[in-house]
């Protein structure tokens, strides 16, 4: 096995003090107080993603595995929710994101297993083919496609991708969720798609993959990638 496995574009944020897995909870969509690792995100008051990363567990501590770009924004955020807490934030260069497709390394993505295995060490050697991996099996991340405070957290495809909780407590952004859960609406959806010409839809493109990134209405998905999880979602959706 390879190890060219390091993540290039993304950083791991360490928070370690008094009690992080209860200031995370009141804050992201998923249930930090359980097995770990599991993908979720900080919403707007209205639900929409404005980051979106996954987290760990190294002893007491939690580590943030986020996209590089926004590592400084994310801790800049969460440092606002601190308040008085003794809590330390702060970006761990020690440490990166490492991915395999298979190989006993790791553990599965908790997004989708088809996604490979994952791991935080020591940095190593740069990964190549994880964008196109990822992009095949129609998942999005980051705030490139996702984008920052424009997608509501179950239009980036979350519950089919395990990035949201609706048993935990409360978060910021829960109320609109929880609604469109019940009321199971979701009107428009991250999907990849071939590359044509960019539009007011279009999020991200990638001419090297032939790939785009676009946020559709979902009776109007056209040419885009529906993999088996997402199909699943699309076929179970109730009827207007």
């Amino acid at each position: 096995m390879t190890n060219a496995t390091m993540l290039t574009d993304r950083a791991v944020l360490r928070l370690s003090g008094e009690d992080v897995r209860g200031f995370l909870q009141g804050l992201v969509t998923n249930d930090v107080t359980g097995p770990l690792p599991v993908w979720t995100a900080l919403l707007t008051p209205q639900g929409k993603a404005l980051f979106d990363f996954l987290v760990w567990a190294d002893g007491e501590d939690l580590l943030l595995d986020c996209g590089g770009e926004q590592a400084d924004a994310l801790a800049k955020r969460l440092t606002l929710y601190r308040l008085r807490r003794k809590i330390a934030i702060a970006r761990d260069d020690s440490l990166a994101v490492h991915w395999a497709v298979d190989g006993s390394e790791g553990v599965p993505d908790p997004r989708l297993a088809t996604l490979g295995q994952r791991w935080i060490a020591a940095p190593g050697a740069a990964a190549e083919g994880w964008l196109a991996h990822r992009l095949s099996l129609g998942v999005t991340e980051g705030v490139g496609e996702l984008g920052s405070g424009e997608t509501l957290w179950l239009e980036c495809n979350a519950r089919e991708l395990n990035g949201v909780s609706f048993g935990k407590g409360c978060y910021v952004g829960q109320e609109n969720t929880a609604r469109m859960n019940y009321r199971s609406k979701v009107n428009r959806r991250l999907v990849v798609a071939p590359l044509t010409e960019a539009g007011d839809r279009t999020r991200a493109t990638y001419p090297a993959l032939g790939l785009m990134v676009e946020h559709r209405r979902v009776e109007s998905l056209g040419d885009a990638i529906i993999p088996p999880w997402l199909a699943d979602a699309l076929a179970t959706a109730p009827a207007d």
